[in-house]
């Protein structure tokens, strides 16, 4: 096992594997490293697409064992995304708990900080998986080795492909250029020899050339599997991909693509919290982690624990940007009970605390894509329809009813009026996007690529500057790779 305990050290995309010799065969998602680069079964394939999957869950400790200043206890989206903007903050009763989270949110983290530490393990990690199914999907004896049927060999491509950009999708947009690998690494040279930044306009391609394929091998229609609908479908794809070109500000690409969501079903629910309770019988989801209670493994919302201990709380800021009456502050945050609704997936404080909760983690919903389009249209001058879709998004919410049932009064969240003013309709987009979306890990993100991050977070009093708007590659890294991998400016 030294072999691969050294090519984990070069860069976090190879793991410490386990010395069993026969892989359980119950859907445990946990491969040797020496299994799956031996001759694989169609059991050894679908449990690593499957384990590829779980890097996105909240499950706590899946690459460590209460490793807290690693930032390996659970996924770090809700600390670099959310705590690190405006949105959101530590606790709601500050204290020297965490001081890495802390770090992170003033704006005094470095490259040794356990957020851009476990947000890079977890990422390459993940990969690491997806590119050893690949490479056993696309052996063109593959159907004769294991029995797989050419219909489950293409779904699972899809499947891998599109979890394959997502997980890029994560590291181009927090650390600018990172390490393409495509293939497994599996000797400590080719370790060294990927350990090296590509440009991030090469990643982004290969972003959209993996999400290119993948649409072209899942189904036409809006689940992959009625049975399992939390696997990747087409729309996943279709999303993923016109996010890539928001990012890009490919404009003209994101409008036909949203259509396409439209087309394979997805709509906004009559509800607003309802793509938060539910389990895949919305419109709305595009794209989840299902989470499942009492599930061999382990699979539930670890994240739901620490709401129980006092974490994660609402920025004054952020309760302060919804407007009179609107619903979806009530429905987001319960600031009496200090329960963080979107995040627990109840209205009554259920699953707090509880560390293997079921509510499902959201990644892409239908209004986050409606107002991607909209973000389009009026960056290529269509005013109007822009301001439809704003309308459209504030519509539902204002027929929503609150938390306590109560329904918003006549004039709630009323339509934004016809206007030709660019800045105008830009400033009622951002605005919209942070109360619809808050607490999904989208804001910081947003901030960025609309270019005012640093005037945002420091007006909320933050230490943000120039070099912040990337997350620095961790330094463990740097180290183990002898300085192949170069550093941001940090």
């Amino acid at each position: 096992m030294k072999r691969y305990y050294k090519l984990a050290m070069v860069i976090g995309i190879i793991t410490l594997a386990s010395c069993e010799d026969d892989l359980n065969l119950t859907p445990v998602g946990v491969v040797t490293q020496e299994q799956a680069d031996n001759t694989p079964t169609l059991n050894i394939i679908e449990n690593l697409t499957r384990s590829s999957y779980d890097l996105l869950s909240n499950r706590l400790n899946i690459l460590g064992n209460w490793n807290w200043t690693g930032g390996l206890v659970f996924q770090n989206d809700y600390i670099m995304q959310d705590i690190a903007s405006d949105d959101m903050e530590k606790k709601w009763n500050p204290d020297g708990d965490q001081p890495w989270i802390d770090e992170i949110n003033n704006f005094t983290f470095t490259s040794e900080n356990g957020g851009p530490n476990g947000l890079w393990k977890y990422n390459y990690e993940a990969i690491k998986r997806l590119n050893t199914v690949i490479e056993h999907l696309n052996n063109p004896d593959i159907e004769t080795i294991t029995g797989i049927t050419t219909v489950r060999k293409k779904q699972l491509l899809g499947e891998t492909y599109f979890l394959r950009s997502y997980y890029y999708f994560s590291l181009v947009t927090n650390y600018g250029d990172v390490p393409l690998i495509l293939r497994p690494v599996k000797t400590f040279e080719e370790a060294f020899e990927v350990a090296v930044r590509a440009d991030k306009a090469i990643v982004w391609e290969q972003i959209q050339a993996d999400l290119t394929l993948a649409k072209d091998l899942l189904p036409n229609s809006k689940y992959s599997s009625e049975t399992e609908k939390w696997r990747v479908s087409k729309g996943a794809v279709i999303a993923l991909l016109a996010k890539s070109h928001l990012y890009n500000e490919n404009w003209s690409a994101i409008p036909p693509l949203v259509d396409e969501l439209a087309g394979l079903g997805f709509s906004l629910n009559a509800h607003y919290f309802d793509s938060f309770r539910t389990e895949f019988t919305d419109n709305e989801v595009i794209f989840a982690f299902d989470h499942q209670t009492n599930a061999t493994p382990r699979r539930g919302n670890g994240i739901c624990a620490p709401l129980g201990w006092g974490f994660f709380a609402p920025s004054t800021d952020f309760l302060n940007a919804f407007e009179p009456n609107d619903p979806r502050k009530s429905l987001t945050v319960n600031v009496v009970d200090q329960n963080m609704n979107k995040m627990l997936g109840t209205l009554n404080g259920d699953n707090k605390g509880n560390d293997d909760a079921p509510n499902n983690k959201i990644y892409i919903r239908f209004a986050d894509a409606l107002l991607w389009k909209a973000e389009a249209l009026l960056e290529t001058n269509d005013y109007a329809g822009a301001i439809e879709i704003i309308n459209q998004i504030r519509n539902r919410a204002r027929t929503t009813p609150s938390a306590t049932g109560v329904v918003p009064p006549a004039g709630t969240l009323p339509d934004r009026p016809t206007s030709s003013d660019p800045a105008t309709i830009k400033g009622w987009l951002i605005a919209e996007r942070r109360v619809e979306l808050g607490f999904e890990n989208q804001r910081m993100l947003d901030l960025k690529r609309w270019g005012i991050a640093q005037q945002v977070l420091t007006a909320h009093g933050k230490n943000f500057q120039p070099k912040h708007m990337l997350y620095p590659i961790p330094q463990s890294e740097i180290d183990a790779s002898a300085g192949t991998l170069t550093q941001n400016d940090y």
